[in-house]
């Protein structure tokens, strides 16, 4: 029994992937082309949505994996036209991850940004701080936490930092990271972990789901895990990343994405979490994800909701019956408090 057992299921974030509509497309069919990693804020002086997101291709075709970074703008969530965007080899790195741009209360853009570091071949955030969403200056970065800081914070091993999601509520900036927690369960492969520049799809260490928190969304404290794996067996027991929440009448509610195996970790599906103070969440789908599709890897992840009025914007990162990943859009009435 947990505290939300008896919490109503109609004011959970639920959807209907087939119901949503295509934003983008991949260039190409197949496995290892993607569109996605949404993260969406709503900008109130623009009366705009502000969508980064990002592209990939197979690890066999160059330039590969995520190699391209882009912010855009759309004025209906739905026609979105692009503002910037970043190549990997402006940062000489082998990847790209999720990135989120976040308007901040002092007026300023924050773009909180992933990617490979290319000295350690480890997964890091990164800052610019620009005027406009379209002003974004790579050489004005700056560290927000690596695998070695976020371990120094937590005083436990860390070996990757990825997939920031900001939010801004009652003061405090939110910063939601996917990371890669603890000590190779083989220590005989322990130098095998960045071989391949993603630590993640080893199995070598869990991806699991970490807080953070700022009072100016520059400077944040590390807090450390908010969402463990599952328990051995479960659908969840390798994979656990919080990416989104939505507020609802008695509870925040999260979007994660879980793996049973390091072998689909592309390839994750949607799960809910909630909490009350959003420091301590209890998951709601512990036997089976919550959304998924009947084709392909039936992976549905990156699940990203914005409210606006009346409407909650849900994106979607989901596949195609031939692998591939689009984006997708679906609306849902606000859950409103």
């Amino acid at each position: 029994m947990t505290e939300f057992d008896d919490a109503d299921p109609q004011d959970l974030p639920l959807f209907d992937p087939f119901a949503g509509e295509t934003i983008l497309a991949p260039e190409k069919e197949g496995q290892g082309y993607w569109v996605g990693a949404p993260a969406v804020t709503y900008d109130e002086t623009r009366e705009s949505f502000l969508l980064c997101y990002r592209r990939r291709r197979p690890r066999e075709h160059a330039p590969d994996r995520g190699y391209l970074s882009v912010v855009a703008e759309s004025s209906d969530g739905k026609n979105f036209e692009t503002l910037w965007s970043m190549t990997k080899d402006q940062l000489d790195t082998t990847s790209l991850e999720k990135c989120c741009l976040l308007r901040c209360e002092d007026g300023v853009y924050r773009y909180y940004f992933s990617y490979v570091d290319p000295a350690d071949q480890r997964w890091r955030i990164d800052l610019v701080e620009c005027d406009s969403p379209d002003g974004i200056d790579l050489s004005a970065s700056r560290e927000i936490f690596t695998a070695a800081t976020a371990a120094a914070a937590q005083d436990a091993p860390v070996e990757g930092v990825k997939d920031p999601m900001v939010y801004y509520i009652d003061g405090t900036y939110y910063m939601f990271i996917s990371y890669a927690e603890g000590t190779p369960r083989d220590e005989n492969s322990a130098g095998e972990m960045h071989e391949t520049s993603d630590v993640f799809n080893t199995g070598l260490l869990y991806s699991t789901s970490a807080l953070a928190t700022s009072t100016n969304g520059r400077d944040f404290k590390w807090l450390g895990n908010c969402l463990p794996v599952g328990p051995e067996n479960s659908w969840d027991s390798y994979a656990a990343r919080l990416g989104s929440i939505v507020r609802g009448k008695d509870a925040w509610y999260g979007y994660y994405d879980g793996s049973a195996s390091h072998l689909d970790n592309y390839e994750e599906k949607t799960g809910f979490a909630a909490s009350r103070d959003l420091l301590t969440w209890t998951k709601l789908t512990p036997s089976a994800p919550a959304i998924t599709v009947p084709h392909a890897s039936g992976s549905v992840r990156y699940a990203c909701a914005v409210e606006h009025e009346d409407t909650l914007f849900v994106y979607y990162e989901m596949a195609l019956p031939n692998e591939s990943h689009e984006l997708r859009l679906v609306k849902l009435p606000a859950r409103g408090a």
